[in-house]
Parts: C-alpha cells; structure tokens; sequence
C-alpha cells in the first residue's frame, strides 16, 4: 500500500511530539517531510535559558538527534521555510524552490517573539530571547559589553536576567508592573521572589515604561517615559510572544489571534491542521508546553483514524525553577469576592504557599521555595476535588514520606507529557524499568522541563525498594542498564567487536539501539581494539559522515586541514580556485587559523574534496581539530622557542586520532600565549629552555582554565607527554567527555601520577601509537574515499 504523504511546517517541540505519537500509533503508513527554519534538529527550547547559563551545551538540549530523523525514514530539510500553500493541488513551497506535495499538512510554526516598536529598536544589541541564535547573540555581547538591560519581568525576561549575570553582565530589569511574574504569581510570591534575585545580583526597576533605545548604530541606554535614564550594551525584550500565523493567513485559513482549530485540531481547510503556540482553540492559544503536547496526541489519534474526542483544553500550571528558586501555579492565582484561601508563610525556611478554595473546591494555588505539592495540587484541581480531600491526604502524610506514596494511579507525575502515576508504575513492573532514564525513555516522563525528576526517582523507590538505588550509576543510554564501564569490560572479556555483536549479546533492550549509544560503541570499540574493529560509518554522527558541517542555511562548510596554521601558495591558489568553481558563499578564516569555506551544497562535496586534494580538517570530528600556534622563536623577538614546528608536529602525529570528544591544541612560543594554550584541551608553552604542558582547558561556554601537567625540555618529551594524556583520556573518558570535564571528575593529581610515571607513560604510548598506526592515512582522506562518499550522499539524497 502506497505512504500517505504527511508534511510537517515547524521542526519545534510540538510539531515533533505530534510526529512521535503518530510513528506510536502507525510506524509505517506515512512518508513524513519536515521543514524548519532554524538549521537544528528538534531541541528543548524550555531548556534554552540553561544554555544561556552556561549549565548545559546545545547538545544536551537535544530531543531528536540527527540520527532519529534518518531512523524513521523523515526528510529533514532544516535552515528551510515554506513559503507557500496550494491548497488546491495539496503542495508546498519553500524559500529554496523546493515543491512537496501532501496528503496531510501540519503547521506547527510556532510563535514568535513580541518586540516592542521602540524609537532605536533596530539598533545593535538589541535582541529577543526564543531560539539558540539569540543565545548566541548574547553569549558574544557578553564578552565584549558589560551592561545589560531585559525589559520584561516575566518568565522569560527573568531566565534571561539570570543568564548574563552568569556570563558576567551587570543587569537590570524593567518591568511594566509593579511585582514580577504577575501573571504566574500573586503579590507575595513575586515580591519574594524579586527579594531572593536582589540578593543574586539582579536590580529592578519596576512600573518602568521605556520610550526609546539609546544610540547611534549600537544600543547605549534606555530612556523612560518619566525622563529617566540607564545605561546599557545590550538590550532584550522578553515581553511575551505571538502566534507565527503569517503563512496561514495568506493561504486563506481561518485567522484569530492563532490559526482557529476544533478538537480534533483541523483548520477550515481539508487535510490542513494546525497545533501548538500557532493553534487557536475555543478561544485559547497556548504558550506552555504541556497543552502542546495533550495538542499532538489528540492530532495523532486523530491522522492515524482511531476514534477519540479529541483535545478539549487544559488547566495551566507553571512549575519551574527561576534563577534557582523553585515556583508553582495553577487556576486561580488571586483572591475574588467568591473565593476563601489556605496560607502558610515560613520565613524561616523562606517558603509561602497559598491554596485558593472556590464552592469548597479546589481553584487554584500558588507555591514558592517548596513545590513538592504542585503536581498532586494540579491533578486535584483539574479534577475538581473538593478541598477536603486535599486536607485529608496531607493530613495522613508521614512528613518523611514521599508525596508520590499518597497519590492516586490517575495523578499526574509529569505534567508536560501528562504522564501518570499509574502510568510509570505499570512501565517499571512490566518493562523492567531501573533508572529516571529508563523512565523517561519509555514513558515520556521527565523529558521536557525536568522538575518532576525527584517523584519520578522517588516512585522507582517506592516501586523496587531496596533494588533502586537514588544514586542510580549512569548508564550509556536508555537502550542499556550498564555503564560505560561494564560495557567496555565485557567488550574485552567476550572479544566483541562489532556494535550489533554488543548490543545482541549485552542485552540491548532497542535491536538497532539509539543516535547516542551506537557512536559511542563504535568509539569504545575502535578504542580497546584499533587493529580489529572497523570503523563503521553508519554508527557515525550524521556530520562526520558527510565530512562537513551542515549550516543555517542547510549548505555545508568544508575546512580543508592546514598543519599548524601554516600554508603555501600552492594550496592557497586551489582552494581559491574551489570556492569560485563551487559558488561558495564565504571564505572566512577561522579561530584555529585555517579557512573555511561556507555555503557548500550537499551534492557538490565529494567533488569539492576531491578537487581541493587536501585533507580534512575535522571541523565535524571528535577527533583533533587544530593545533593553533603563534610564529615562534623564528621571527617574534618574545618568541624562545619554535612554536610553529612543535605545533606541526603535534597536528601530524595525532591527526585522525579517535577521541571521546573534539580536541583542540594551542603551541606559544614564550607566556605571552598567543596561541591561549591556557584554554585549549593540551596547551604548551615555551620558555627560556623549558616547555609547559596545559591540559583540560576549555574556551567555550564552559569556560576553564587548563591545568599545569608538567614541564619538560625537549620536542620529543612533550610529545611524548600528550600521547600519553590523550591515550590515557581516550581510555577513561565517557563518550562525549570534554577533557575539561574529564580532568574535573578525575583530578589532576591522579592523571599526573600515570603520566609522570616512566613505565605507565610508556604502555599509554605504546598503546596510543597502536592506534595512530590505523590512521596514516587518514579514513576521511577524499581522494581515496570518493567512491564511498557518492554513494553516501546517493543513499541520503535518496532518503
């Protein structure tokens, strides 16, 4: 039977669940296209404000990898915007020419966000906060600028507050009301919250309307409707969002504040639906992302022809951490006329909560500093409950007891995902389940916003007993119970050597296993066996595949390598003659001093590579990527030592090495740094007869300063010194371990007692020249791969 075609505008949050649900229900009927704009897989965009942070990476955020789209036989065109809807002919059309018909349309578009229509705010530094790109702006305005002003003392414009702070702005906040969060809070609770941030660092101007953007071309300062004035380098509006409904209106779709919907989420138009912060139903357009998700299973069971009643609403709840400070709202937030209230303020322990009681029902609460009741106060208020059965159960609660222990199976754990008690007690007696990840992979629970970890932990001890452990080990994924350790242990015990032979014979709960455990079993078996194993390419991450990086646009970027730093006229003039030849949008030196070409197309890379004639870069790999070096003793009058040739040598012995994640290397030639060997994965500096090794330093988000390993005299003893750094973290690290985080969880003292010690130095040599021994000539080599790739690109392409 011929695939239904099912097209997906929005690669967001609740685009993709709906997706999932339907791949639940009927994995096999439809063939699935998917458009977004931004050039990323489906990521957590609540977890965004940890990104900002600097609590977690991009990566972490992640819902679907790459490698889920490829699973599931999805086209993913990501960097790409429909632009057009025949609704006629049932096709779409994208800003990049492409037409796709459908049998079924989905807008999940999203919103965007509100920006008040200042005097100056199109200037420099002014900025949203809503997707990883504004992220980025802000992380780049934060180490140039100091001053930063957030208008909006909501949500959003808090998350945000609290991430410049981290990244080391002075900040205030402007807010149109007179306490924050008023729309989540009452007065209490905001104004103890804004208490608790003063004391973090934050400063606020409240019942503040700003009137114009201060500057030239960049943003200076802010000025308010009562004349007043403040400084300011950076500016972001975080004052609520819209519904991106632009698209649906010019196709002729039915338009109020959101695109109109019933309950079974269609529009006015056959075949066309519409979910998520774009949707409108009965009135009401959701900003949260637990009615998105109640939203895509409706729409699921609705595509996939099962009967159902489809979505009839949802009761809003805000659970969530503020810079920290645990919060919780639901119904009814502020006392009326028809309303009585249970209230409790703790000073000491800094917690107020606040039951509102309606015809002696439950209508709404309010929680600050302890939070633990939202869940079950939210299951009791959509259910109605009379307030003397919230009375009760808190009243028969051990004050030591989990509140998990005095819910019923039909209350609501995970919130988001509108998991159930019932629903993951069932999970863990029938499948087996032993850790929150487990859990969460099966379930859904705990996936989007994470507050419900500890009552999800806390059912699996309440479930299993003495056979949870809360400090549960971590395991590679959710595929396996064993750890990176017991899986390289029983690798080397049974001589396994192939992902399918672990994962058949360790027990793999999923055959084909997952995007996060099969590029970690292909790294740990080319690890313990570099000889034997051989690397297998579909195991790879999606980039290192391609040999290059996909970009916003959806071209790719090529970095051809350039040992050093240095390069000659020769290759200068070929890859001049490349980025003609090609069209390439960009030629932009890099960071680690080499060129980079941007705007690449897909099709066009294996001829790229193979007329440039050079090898990779590794911009993709986990692997070493550049060795950045000053010019050194040679013609630097600071310089004591040669610095372009040690870091040539370095680049050319450990080029193509395997490595848990990328690596990065910085030679200087006297404590100057130029090369900033300080915040490289291996720094090394030279000095008056003497060379200084740096390890586990990281530029990134993330930033660390690399720790001092040891000093050494001559060429050969720092390469010496690194192989067995390298080998030694190649070893020990879990996948996707950053040696900054590696050296954190170890210590430095116990990586410089093996590296120090002659004998262990040697074995970690001899074993990281074993694996060297595979890569003289590297796999990822064009000229001799062209064949390999065609045929890559062929079968993508086809997909």
């Amino acid at each position: 039977m011929e695939k239904k075609k099912l097209v997906l505008i929005g690669n967001g949050m609740a685009g993709i669940r709906t997706i999932e649900e339907i791949l639940k229900l009927l994995p096999d009927q439809f063939d699935i296209t998917v458009f977004g704009k931004e050039p990323y897989p489906n990521y957590n965009r609540i977890q965004l404000s940890k990104v900002l942070q600097g609590d977690t990476e991009i990566k972490d955020i992640t819902l679907n990898e790459w490698e889920w789209y490829e699973e599931n036989d999805i086209r993913l065109y990501p960097g790409e915007t429909v632009t057009k809807i025949d609704k006629d002919n049932q096709v779409v059309f994208t800003d990049k020419g492409k037409e796709t018909p459908y049998d079924y349309l989905i807008i999940a578009t999203g919103s965007n966000p509100f920006m008040l229509p200042l005097p100056g705010a199109d200037k420099e530094g002014v900025t949203a906060f809503r997707d990883i790109e504004d992220c980025e702006k802000m992380i780049t305005a934060s180490k140039n600028y100091k001053r930063a002003a957030v208008i909006g003392g909501g949500l959003l414009g808090l998350e945000a507050a609290r991430g410049l702070l981290n990244l080391g702005m002075e900040v205030d906040v402007i807010h149109l009301s007179d306490y924050l969060m008023e729309r989540q809070l009452d007065r209490s609770a905001g104004e103890l919250l804004q208490k608790e941030l003063e004391a973090q660092g934050m400063n606020f101007l409240l019942e503040k309307q700003t009137a114009e953007i201060l500057g030239k071309d960049r943003v200076t300062g802010l000025r308010f409707n009562d004349g007043g004035k403040i400084p300011a380098d950076l500016v972001v509006m975080a004052v609520g969002i819209k519904p991106n409904i632009q698209l649906a209106q010019e196709s002729g779709l039915d338009i109020n504040r959101g695109i109109v919907v019933n309950d079974h989420m269609e529009t006015n138009i056959p075949n066309i639906y519409a979910v998520g912060e774009c949707a409108e139903h009965n009135g009401m357009v959701y900003g949260l992302v637990a009615p998105l998700y109640e939203q895509g299973q409706a729409l699921a069971k609705h595509i996939c022809g099962m009967n159902h009643q489809g979505y009839k609403g949802s009761v809003l709840s805000t659970q969530l951490k503020v810079s920290g400070v645990s919060v919780f709202s639901t119904g009814l937030i502020n006392e009326t006329d028809q309303t009585k209230s249970i209230k409790v303020f703790d000073e000491w322990r800094n917690t107020y909560k606040k039951i509102l009681v309606q015809n002696d029902k439950l209508a709404g609460a309010v929680l600050f500093g302890d939070t633990k009741e939202g869940t079950k106060l939210l299951s009791l208020i959509k259910k109605g409950a009379n307030v003397e059965e919230y009375l009760e159960s808190t009243q028969s609660q051990d004050n030591d007891e989990s509140i998990v222990v005095s819910m019923t199976d039909d209350e609501v754990i995970c919130g988001c995902n509108g998991v159930t008690k019932g629903t993951i007690i069932n999970a863990i007696k029938t499948q087996g389940l032993t850790s929150v990840e487990e859990v969460k992979g099966c379930t859904n629970a705990s996936r989007s916003c994470g507050t419900c970890k500890s009552l999800v932990s806390d059912l699996l001890t309440h479930t299993l007993g003495d056979e949870y452990e809360a400090n549960e080990k971590e395991t590679v994924c959710s595929c396996t119970d064993l750890s990176r350790d017991e899986v390289i242990a029983e690798i080397k015990e049974k001589h396994l050597t192939h992902t399918r032979e672990v994962m058949n014979v360790l027990g793999w709960k999923t055959e084909e296993g997952c995007s996060k455990c099969k590029p970690a079993l292909n790294y740990y078996l080319g690890m313990v066996y570099p000889k034997e194993h051989e690397d297998e390419r579909e195991s790879r991450f999606v980039n290192e595949r391609l040999h290059a990086n996909i970009q916003k646009d959806g071209t790719y970027s090529v970095v051809p390598r350039m040992y050093g730093g240095v390069t000659n006229a020769e290759d200068l003039r070929t890859i001049a003659d490349v980025a003609e030849k090609y069209n390439v949008g960009m030629i932009k030196l890099t960071g680690g001093q080499r060129i980079d070409l941007l705007g690449v197309k897909k099709e066009d890379l294996p001829n790229v590579w193979k007329d440039l004639g050079m090898p990779s870069g590794y911009a993709y790999g986990k692997t070493l990527r550049t060795v950045k070096t000053c010019v050194g003793s040679e013609f630097c009058r600071f310089g004591t030592q040669d610095s372009t040739g040690m870091g040539i040598k370095l680049e050319k012995k450990f080029e193509g090495l395997n490595t848990p994640h990328k690596v990065k290397m910085g030679v200087s030639a006297c404590p100057r740094n130029c090369a900033e060997g300080g915040i490289k994965d291996v720094g090394v500096i030279g000095l008056d007869g003497v060379w200084e090794v740096y390890v586990g330093g990281n530029g990134g988000t993330d930033l660390r300063k690399a720790d001092l390993l040891v000093k050494v005299k001559t060429e050969e003893e720092v390469l010496e010194y690194t192989a067995a750094f390298l080998q030694y973290y190649r070893e020990n690290a879990r996948y996707l371990e950053r040696t900054s985080h590696f050296v954190d969880r170890v210590g430095l003292e116990p990586i410089q007692e093996i590296v120090q010690n002659n004998e262990m130095r040697k074995e970690l040599s001899k074993r990281m020249d074993e694996a060297l021994s595979v890569y003289k000539e590297p796999w990822n080599e064009v000229l001799e791969s062209e064949t390999i790739l065609r045929d890559l690109y062929e079968k993508v392409n086809a997909k």
